[in-house]
């Protein structure tokens, strides 16, 4: 690929896994010296030793990347399916640090050297790296797959045995197999970075745990009663969710694609499936919640303040309240709601819908007044629309939690059952049978519907996904509990049906044992969210020793050494996008001359400037010394991406219809959708070293989106002032001096960046001091 093909690397996959990112670190850290040297030696002249130094990197990364790929190749050789892609992407890696190391002998020689052209070849070499390591990564994926096709082989032939002895031969490899499986998945869990990703394999891998017993009994039971139908349904719902969750594990290791189908099954298999109502392949990603329902209409809600409330709009939001009000179906139409609970949540849909008019309303007067800014009363209408969607959320939580407080007060109400329907069964009372399979009914019923609940009001993913896989082995496990009951009720004397009975019911103890743990953690989760700002909770991410043995409030502080190489490479990419988009202002600036100022210009170089600022962050180096910090500039940082949006809203009026207008639109329209993006990461709360640095990852990761999708708004908008003679807009009056919203007054503010970057070659460093101040959205961490 070329360099100026793919300017963002946004054609290479992304890194899904913590290997990759390690083994990333070298070669960000070496393409980093070189940017930042590149740009100290255009401030001023590199001593003799900075040049030498400079040439001696540009070699040594020319090098690594020679045996690197080398060490690709090979392992292209030995996986012909991955040969050609590997090649290729090692031809790349190998062209762009031959480029590099050229770019830097010309810089040694103190020969000028274009920055474009140094930033267009590291991208270049970052993506190409990346590649070659997420194709190597690809043969972990495939010697995961041999493992998990191994086992359903031998699974499948686990249920063709008509014999004990064939029985224990296949079970015993079967077993070997899935010894080496679990090693192979729990290896690919805990290097996943996915949160959900790594929750969907944990419940996989915990099905497949736990089916193992029931798995040996429910085939013992069908080869000793070979004419018992719930023994074979028993076996074959066993069958099929073993192969649901290896499937499961198939599809996260492949990054959401399922590229083989399981056509193994016979008809009878097929049929069982169907009956089984299990997660069909398309919902295994899908997130229907409540709470994501309602933080997507917020979302749009908060995005309405950029794009005020447009047609496109209008539509949206009136579309996500009615998906929430559907999805509210299932607490208005559960049994165990109150039936105040009941009418109280109707009544607060009904205030939702009435606040959304009223924005609306407001929306449509401003179209047509031509209004190009919120007025009083907009802002008044998406407060009052936020508020009662709060109102709306809490009673939504309150109710699921008051019924999870019900399923762990009645502590051993399950067990009682359970023992009374054994004992009936092996009395064969079948009076007394069917009446604790009628009270087992209502149990299994109340914990599927508390589960349910739980799912919509679960605020991580991770919790949102152990009650979904809770729910759906609840509804499939408690009818096959009641027939092993009833085996054992027509066989009595049978051993191996009682063992079979014990063997699910201990499966439903665990799955009701789990949504009571589920219950818990999501109580605290939502009591911990609610604690009011002055709790003691961590401000930054403190350094190792530091934490966790006082508890006194920690003080906003900077990335480690160890966080700072994981978000390296983020970081990395941030800065190359930043580069390429002050080369192309640099470049109009000097088209236009000195005289020319537009405040399309003027805003680009303020955003660049900002987001070097949060490059150097995560360094160690420039103004930004804390956390509150990084959160404050990335906060004034979007305040300017709105400010570019609607320069640049305006500027496109003026742009003659084609494909060039089209073009900008379809960038200009993802601005608030990153900027909103942007913002929500900013506003969130955390608690804790691991949460806090996510939250600073996500910010940077965000803001390097913004910054791609920004560079080319500013590169289209020059494009078509040159193109159609459109002049672009003058300076507009905003108050961009944030010194007042700081505590030491008219010295200079730490959130505007710094002149340049620190030089990592030399011994310059950028000047400033950064102060601590509080984000104008409070974000509590």
């Amino acid at each position: 690929m070329a360099a100026s093909d793919t300017p963002n690397g946004d054609d290479a996959p992304p890194i899904v896994t913590l290997s990759v990112e390690r083994a990333l670190l070298p070669i960000v850290q070496q393409i980093s010296a070189l940017v930042n040297a590149s740009e100290r030696s255009e401030r001023s002249p590199l001593r003799s030793e900075q040049r030498a130094a400079v040439q001696r990197v540009g070699q040594a990364v020319s090098l690594a990347v020679e045996r690197f790929v080398t060490v690709g190749e090979t392992i292209g050789d030995d996986n012909p399916e991955i040969k050609v892609d590997m090649y290729e992407a090692c031809k790349e890696a190998r062209a762009a640090g031959s480029a590099i190391e050229k770019l830097c002998a010309l810089q040694a020689e103190a020969k000028s050297t274009d920055r474009a052209t140094l930033v267009r070849a590291a991208r270049c070499l970052l993506s190409s790296v990346t590649k070659v390591l997420l194709l190597a990564d690809t043969v972990v994926v495939k010697q995961l797959i041999l493992s998990k096709d191994k086992a359903v082989r031998t699974l499948s032939r686990l249920k063709s045995v008509t014999n004990f002895t064939e029985f224990v031969k296949a079970f015993s490899q079967f077993g070997q197999e899935m010894v080496e499986f679990a090693h192979l998945t729990g290896s690919r869990q805990s290097d996943l970075k996915d949160e959900r990703r790594r929750a969907q394999i944990t419940a996989a891998r915990q099905v497949l745990e736990r089916s193992t017993m029931m798995l040996l009994t429910s085939s013992k039971a069908v080869l000793r009663h070979p004419d018992c139908p719930r023994s074979r349904d028993n076996r074959d719902t066993v069958f099929c969710q073993m192969r649901r969750a290896m499937d499961l594990i198939h599809y996260v290791v492949k990054d959401g694609i399922l590229d083989t189908v399981v056509s193994s099954q016979n008809g009878h298999q097929a049929a069982a499936a169907s009956r089984l109502d299990g997660p069909a392949t398309e919902d295994w990603d899908a997130n229907h919640t409540l709470t994501r329902a309602i933080q997507r209409y917020e979302e749009c809600v908060e995005m309405t303040r950029m794009t005020l409330c447009g047609e496109t709009y209008r539509e949206r939001l009136s579309s996500l309240l009615e998906t929430i009000s559907e999805r509210s179906q299932d607490f208005t139409d559960s049994a165990y709601t109150p039936h105040q609970a009941r009418e109280h949540i109707l009544l607060l849909c009904e205030r939702a819908k009435l606040e959304l008019n009223q924005l609306l309303r407001c929306g449509v007067a401003m179209e047509n007044r031509e209004s190009t800014s919120p007025t009083a009363e907009y802002d008044e209408s998406i407060a009052n629309v936020l508020k009662s969607m709060r109102e709306l959320r809490s009673n939504f939580q309150a109710i699921a939690m008051e019924q999870a407080s019900e399923l762990i007060r009645g502590v051993g109400d399950e067990g009682e059952v359970i023992s009374g329907m054994k004992a009936s069964a092996l009395a064969v009372d079948t009076d007394r049978l069917e009446e604790f399979c009628f009270r087992f009914q209502e149990h299994s019923d109340h914990v599927q519907e508390v589960c349910k609940l739980l799912r919509h009001v679960a605020p991580t993913e991770t919790l949102q996904i152990a009650s979904k896989y809770s729910e759906i082995n609840l509804r499939l496990y408690g009818p096959q509990l009641l027939a092993a009951a009833h085996i054992v009720c027509l066989h009595p004397n049978s051993k191996i049906a009682k063992e079979n009975f014990e063997a699910f019911a201990d499966m439903w103890l665990n799955l009701v044992g789990d949504v009571k743990v589920a219950a818990r953690e999501i109580s605290e989760c939502l009591r911990t969210a609610g604690r009011p700002a002055q709790q003691p909770v961590y401000m930054s991410l403190p350094r190792p020793g530091k934490h966790g043995t006082t508890s006194k409030q920690v003080r906003p502080g900077p990335l480690d050494a160890e966080e700072q190489a994981k978000i390296s490479k983020s970081g990395l990419e941030m800065k190359l996008a930043n580069d390429e988009m002050a080369a192309e202002a640099d470049k109009w600036q000097e088209v236009a001359g000195d005289d020319q100022d537009n405040d399309i210009l003027r805003r680009a170089k303020a955003m660049s400037q900002m987001a070097l600022g949060m490059y150097q962050f995560t360094r160690g180096d420039g103004t930004l010394k804390t956390t509150q910090d990084l959160f404050t500039q990335a906060e004034y940082f979007t305040e300017e991406a709105n400010r570019l949006y609607k320069v640049v809203r305006q500027f496109s009026y003026q742009v003659p219809q084609g494909a060039n207008k089209k073009e900008l639109l379809e960038y200009l329209d993802q601005i608030p959708t990153h900027v909103q993006q942007l913002q929500f990461a900013v506003k969130t709360p955390t608690v804790g070293k691991a949460a806090t640095f996510t939250k600073v990852d996500n910010v940077i990761q965000d803001t390097k989106s913004a910054m791609n999708v920004i560079s080319r708004v500013v590169n289209i908008c020059f494009a078509c002032a040159s193109k159609y003679e459109v002049s672009l807009p003058g300076p507009v009056e905003y108050n961009l001096d944030f010194r007042g919203l700081s505590p030491r007054g008219p010295s200079a503010s730490p959130y505007r960046g710094s002149e340049g970057a620190d030089d990592v070659l030399g011994s310059g460093s950028a000047g400033g001091s950064g102060g601590a101040q509080t984000a104008s959205s409070d974000p509590n961490i």
